[in-house]
């Protein structure tokens, strides 16, 4: 590919003795929803009011998010409006902080002060632009320049801020570099020390210095050494809450954040499914649900994630991916045979030791603590012989024979190639119906009696029936030790004898007073084909015998198709 040589490479910051790849994330950042602002204005069709408070109201109702940055009052009448409505409207739990956004440039900070009049709680977030680039390209300046610019505006803010603090406002500052991630390390902490000096920081009053990889433009660990120089040499660490606003240019934005808060971040700032410009901000639910699977609080509520999906997808007008970490239609199914066989045995595993933890191969997550519907495995040509059992015993309550998932898989798997496409639950039930219990011929049964007799503490059983073959009425009677042995007993002499008795498995279908007994019968034929049958009936041994002679129909069948395709094939050979 041509013109790569035109890019200028990142330049990572060197750094001794680096210490964040030992660190563990063990507890969840603060976190702040960018969705309202940074989200917004990158949709095609920006939110209207009656959307943002929805969106608004999900994230700090339902989801629990305390910090919700709503808006850039300064830049749009309906940013303005969105901010006075949300304080005078009553929206804004005690609980919570709005979070208001603007330039550094004096009259847009003045807007911004009027915009959040009557708040009780308020972070007041300036920023301009300390990158490399940007002081070559946009500003025409230097270090000196951009710091001059922070400073004034800091100067200005601490100004203003004083008569609305006194008036019993909970006013906090947050200061972004902007590009911090294509910033000279030495220069960052440059700006930002001087902005915490003008600002008054101290431990009791810190200040936010928001890090944004503006534009992802490093790997995740020349990042995360960026911010452990960064932190090392800002003076007066403990002035600051040290934040992160990723972007996902490269595709990591996750990882960056994972790693910047391997190396001291204490708070992030996010979108809900990754919402933002180009190819989006950080994603909150992945990285939230990524401590949450390595059992650590993420401090979020989501539990409920279809109605988060559905709020999003209609206020933005945006699609959330299928394969969307945690949220996607299709994250929690497995279509490769393999996998799906894993599964299978996963929750088999978990059934039989009791384990209260969560041990499923290819499902790092429990679909269900996201009150997300349980589809871990779906069916098309891919898949393997034990993902239609799985289907049948999840969806329908059928637990088939371990060595029956073969037969029957075979029969999805043909059906799946010849549509070309993935299976419903509701057709594999079709399958399994017309291969198995609307089994009726040649074979039937017309009319049956069973009974039992004791002799000397030993139990009997009496088949009486009579049986269609065709147009053929017969009778069988048998005896036996149980009702499958009488009813082979009963059979013996007729054609349909030819089958070795291989082994059987029964089980409710339903509970209470209409529940069914399912019958599964293993054959064998004399040419070593093993072959199923399943009945099913309110009377287990009926459902038994049902169950045989389900399986000797369709080893006529079977014997059938094998006579005419050896028929075709010595009809071709003679041709």
């Amino acid at each position: 590919m041509h013109g790569y040589e035109k890019y200028i490479p990142f330049v990572p910051q060197p750094i001794e003795n680096r210490t964040w790849p030992d660190n563990t994330i063990t507890k969840a950042p603060i976190w702040c929803s960018v969705d309202l602002r940074d989200g917004n204005q990158a949709l095609i069709d920006p939110m209207n009011m009656d959307e943002k408070l929805e969106m608004f109201h999900m994230l700090v109702d339902e989801i629990g998010v305390k910090e919700v940055e709503i808006g850039f009052p300064s830049a749009s009448d309906t940013d303005y409006d969105i901010c006075r409505e949300l304080i005078e409207g009553g929206h804004i739990p005690d609980d919570v902080t709005i979070q208001v956004l603007v330039q550094a440039r004096p009259h847009l900070i003045k807007k911004t002060f009027e915009a959040i009049q009557g708040a009780k709680h308020v972070i007041f977030h300036f920023y301009n632009s300390t990158s490399t680039l940007q002081r070559q390209v946009v500003f025409r300046t230097d270090v000196a320049g951009v710091k001059q610019i922070a400073v004034d505006a800091a100067d200005l803010i601490y100004e203003m801020a004083q008569p609305v603090i006194a008036s019993g406002m909970d006013l906090r500052y947050e200061y972004s570099p902007e590009s911090f991630m294509g910033t000279e390390m030495d220069a960052a902490v440059e700006i930002c020390a001087a902005v915490l000096d003008h600002l008054h920081a101290d431990e009791d009053h810190k200040v936010i210095l928001n890090l944004p990889t503006t534009v992802e433009n490093c790997m995740p660990n020349q990042f995360a050494d960026e911010m452990e120089y960064f932190i090392r040499k800002l003076p007066g660490r403990e002035r600051a809450i040290i934040s992160l606003h990723p972007h996902n240019d490269r595709g990591c934005g996750v990882a960056t954040t994972e790693a910047g808060l391997l190396a001291g971040a204490e708070r992030v700032e996010a979108c809900l499914f990754g919402n933002g410009e180009r190819t989006g901000n950080v994603d909150m639910i992945t990285v939230a649900m990524n401590m949450y699977v390595q059992g650590v609080d993420p401090e979020l509520d989501l539990s409920h994630m279809e109605r988060i999906i559905e709020m999003y997808e209609r206020c933005t007008k945006m699609k959330v991916p299928e394969r969307q970490p945690y949220a996607g239609d299709l994250v929690f199914t497995a279509f490769s045979g393999s996998h799906q066989d894993a599964i299978n045995k996963g929750f088999n595993y978990m059934a039989e030791t009791g384990t209260d933890k969560w041990m499923v191969p290819y499902l790092p997550i429990n679909p269900e603590d996201l009150g997300r519907t349980y589809e871990p495995v779906r069916i098309n040509s891919q898949s393997g012989k034990g993902g239609a059992a799985f289907i049948m015993h999840h969806k329908f309550g059928f637990d088939l024979p371990k060595a029956m998932h073969p037969e029957f898989g075979a029969v999805v798997q043909e059906e799946s190639d010849r549509q070309g496409v993935e299976l419903k639950p509701e057709t594999i039930y079709r399958l399994f119906e017309q291969e198995y219990l609307k089994v009726d011929g040649p074979y039937r049964l017309i009319s049956n009696k069973l009974g039992a007799t004791v002799e000397n503490g030993v139990a009997h059983s009496h088949f009486y029936g009579k049986l269609q073959h065709k147009d053929t009425v017969f009778e069988v009677i048998g005896n036996g030790n149980g009702p499958i042995d009488a009813f082979f007993n009963a059979i013996h002499g007729e054609r349909m004898d030819r089958y070795q008795f291989i082994d059987y498995k029964e089980h409710a279908i339903s509970q209470g007073s209409d529940s069914m007994a399912v019958a599964y019968i293993q054959l064998r034929n004399k040419e070593g084909d093993d072959i199923f049958g399943v009945g099913m009936d309110h009377n287990i041994s009926m459902a038994s015998i049902k169950g045989i002679l389900c399986a000797i129909n369709r080893g006529k069948a079977l014997e059938h198709r094998k006579e005419a395709e050896a028929a075709a094939k010595a009809s071709g050979g003679e041709a």
